[in-house]
């Protein structure tokens, strides 16, 4: 490993372990800065990183841009870039940063896309229709993501202790480097399914496997995953005739504009969503609140 990459991977470490960054993020920085690293060798550079200079780092954006990058990867570039030489900087392996005063492209904020209560309620019935384990397994799941707002993550991630059913709630680890946890309470109807599926479904599915610590379980008696829990959501919204476009942050950006929607304070909302700053949540109250203006100002016949 020379040198540059050493750098490289001693940031990615500095990111994950002072920073608590996310696995995601510093994956996606290390691939920026690898990138960067490439374009560097194409140029006569001398001295590692302390041989780029500030005209040198403007020809690399411009080359993201010639070659079709979006606005937001070359933001998220020039981003991962200017924590990098800032780090150097601090560390005292460079004595200049050359990203300094350039400019990142204006990346407009995209709306999250909710879907209708009446879609959702189409799309939690179509297990009903079934009395198998994985029924069961998937309209507790169903319920649960939608009632809560948990992260997919967070529900995959869900442990038998994690539950606490007499409690009407459920502990819930953030998906998160800090990994802070949260208490979200469970109603009635989404305790009814939680129930049914554990009486019912689980024991079934786990077979042999009754050392099995996850909460919801493949056919194999296996924690299932995020791709698995994708796979069976496209399969209801199919069977629903909904968008192809329903996803696991549908419905959490769903349960968020439909409670804001039917009065809850913002507060609480971010409280269960578990987001940091309620600028976020802020997001999915602007998306109910243009909805909510179209439909008055188109409404059906």
């Amino acid at each position: 490993m020379n040198e540059i990459q050493r750098n490289i991977e001693e940031f990615c470490s500095f990111l994950l372990t002072e920073k608590s960054a996310s696995v995601n993020t510093v994956a996606a920085y290390r691939s920026d800065l690898g990138q960067l690293a490439d374009f560097m060798r194409t140029r006569p550079i001398t001295g590692g990183w302390g041989g780029l200079d500030r005209s040198t780092t403007q020809d690399f954006i411009l080359d993201l841009k010639a070659r079709g990058y979006t606005k937001t990867s070359v933001a998220r570039k020039i981003a991962a870039a200017r924590s990098f030489f800032a780090y150097l900087v601090a560390e005292g392996l460079v004595a200049d940063n050359p990203t300094e005063g350039l400019v990142s492209p204006k990346v407009g904020t995209s709306l999250p896309k909710t879907a209708s209560p009446n879609d959702i309620n189409r799309l939690l019935e179509q297990p009903t229709r079934r009395s198998t384990p994985e029924a069961k397994r998937d309209h507790a799941m169903l319920k649960l993501l939608y009632a809560t707002g948990m992260r997919i993550t967070e529900l995959v991630s869900l442990d038998m202790n994690d539950l606490k059913l007499n409690l009407g709630s459920l502990s819930v680890c953030c998906a998160s480097g800090e990994r802070k946890e949260r208490t979200i309470p469970v109603y009635e109807p989404t305790l009814e399914a939680l129930t049914d599926y554990l009486k019912k479904g689980r024991p079934k599915l786990l077979k042999w496997r009754e050392e099995e610590q996850a909460l919801f379980v493949n056919r194999r008696g296996e924690r299932l995953t995020r791709q698995g829990f994708w796979f069976i959501l496209k399969g209801y919204a199919r069977s629903a005739h909904l968008s192809k476009n329903i996803t696991p942050h549908t419905l959490r950006h769903s349960f968020a504009a439909h409670m804001i929607s039917g009065g809850m304070q913002l507060r609480n909302v971010q409280e269960m969503l578990g987001h940091a700053n309620i600028s976020t949540t802020q997001q999915m109250y602007h998306t109910q609140v243009a909805r909510q203006t179209y439909e008055r100002a188109h409404p059906r016949a």
